[in-house]
Parts: structure tokens; sequence; C-alpha cells
């Protein structure tokens, strides 16, 4: 699953990392892919990822093996990360000239015993690049975060037509499976309207959990954890609890388990 939208600061990286801990916690094996080149995925699941050490960029621009980069998350039993460094900046240009460049994730995680786990998440960065087009390439399904808050739905039209291209051109079974409302603020009207509009406009495609804003979730990370360890009991854990166990909910519907 490839959690992906060009806006900034939606909850791309939180999403990806409480969703994969809060996975963890119920016996799922999952694996976080971190394809942004901040690395905030990787900090955020206490996984080492300084500049020059063996990365996503060397299993994309080196063709490494994927098994080679994959390190277990301390203190998270079933939860594993596969790291960015600031090195893959320079992947966007790198790739350019290579032949399959769109489907250098893709191959390199067909090649890696996927099987062992249940759940692959892909995190990517906050534009329509190359990686992110690897990451869509890659995945069967892209969750999308949408912050409820003024320009939410600005730009996202944009995303949805680069998935409809990935699944003509790259990869068919690529489906928007999953929106997941987050930074919702109770208090205000607009919080309300934009959910609205969200679910007026995609349907059962929204979660019914919503993330609220939460100190705690933006406090973990700088913990080296996910909200899920940091504060099993707030708000934010609570939330991406419920989002988690929905999701797990569907993929069972899904496969008739």
């Amino acid at each position: 699953m490839t959690v992906a939208n060009q806006k900034g600061g939606v909850g791309k990286t939180t999403t990806a990392v409480n969703l994969a801990a809060a996975l963890a916690m119920h016996d799922q094996r999952v694996l976080v892919v971190d394809l942004d080149p901040q690395g905030n995925a990787s900090t955020a699941l206490a996984t080492e990822h300084r500049s020059g050490m063996p990365s996503v960029y060397q299993v994309l621009v080196d063709d490494m093996p994927l098994s080679q980069i994959v390190k277990p998350v301390p203190d998270m039993p079933n939860l594993y990360c596969a790291p960015a460094t600031l090195d893959l900046a320079g992947a966007e240009i790198e790739l350019v000239p290579m032949v399959g460049r769109e489907t250098r994730l893709r191959r390199a995680l067909a090649s890696f015993d996927a099987m062992e786990f249940d759940y692959i998440l892909i995190d990517c960065p906050p534009s329509l690049g190359l990686l992110t087009v690897n990451a869509m390439a890659a995945a069967q399904e892209v969750l999308i975060p949408i912050q409820c808050e003024y320009y939410a739905l600005e730009g996202l039209t944009q995303l949805l037509q680069n998935v409809e291209l990935v699944r003509a051109h790259l990869n068919q079974t690529l489906s928007i499976s999953t929106i997941l409302l987050t930074m919702y603020d109770g208090r205000t009207r607009l919080a309300s309207q934009v959910a609205e509009e969200v679910r007026s406009h995609f349907g059962d495609t929204v979660l019914d959990a919503v993330i609220p804003r939460s100190v705690r979730v933006s406090e973990a990370p700088s913990y080296g954890q996910s909200v899920m360890t940091y504060d099993p009991g707030s708000s934010g854990a609570l939330a991406y609890m419920g989002a988690a166990r929905e999701i797990a909910y569907r993929a069972a519907a899904l496969t008739g388990a």
C-alpha cells in the first residue's frame, strides 16, 4: 500500500508509521519502505539512516537487494523498516536515464521475499516525481491522507490523474482503496465541512476513523517512536488503531478470510 499525496504536511509519514505500528501490535508482520529523502519515517521508527549508509537509494540506483537494508524496528516485534537517506534526493535525477526507471522498486520487491509480510506500506515524498511513480508501480493500493483544512482538495485532481496514468501504463492492478481524514479539529465548522465534502465525493473509500489534531502524535517521532507506543491511550493512538482495524477488516473481506 502506497501512502501518497503531493501536498506536504497532510500526515503521510505519520499515517504510514502509526498504521504500521498498529497493525504490528495486532500480530501482523509489517514493512515500512521509506521513499522520502527526508527520512522522517525512518526517524520515527528509530532506524538509523545516516547519509552514505545502505538504504532505499542503493536499492533503486545500484540494484542492491532489499533484504540487505531491511532492519527490525527496536522494541516493536513484527515491524520492519527499509530506511531512506538524504542520498535519495539525487535518485530522482539519477533514475532518469535508467532502463525501467519507473519499476525499479517493483522489481526489488518482487525479488525480495515479500511473502513473509502481511503488509508493506510505502511512504512517499510530497511530490509526484519518479519516487512516487515507483511507489505506485510497486503497490496494489493507494492510501491518500487528506487534512481537514482549507485547500484540502486542491491538487487532488492531479494526484488522481497520476494514479490513472500509472494504472494505464505501469500497473493495471493499482486502485485507490483508502482515504483517511487527518488533522480533524472538531471545534471548527470547516473541518466538518471538509470531511462532509470528501465523504460525498469518495463514498466508502473514506475510512470511518478520523485522525484528530493531536500534540501527542506530533511529539512521538522526536522520541523515535510512533504514537502507538509513545502514548497508547491518546486520542491520536486510538484513532490510528481504529483506522488500522478498518483496513485489516477490508483486507479480510477482499480475501474472504
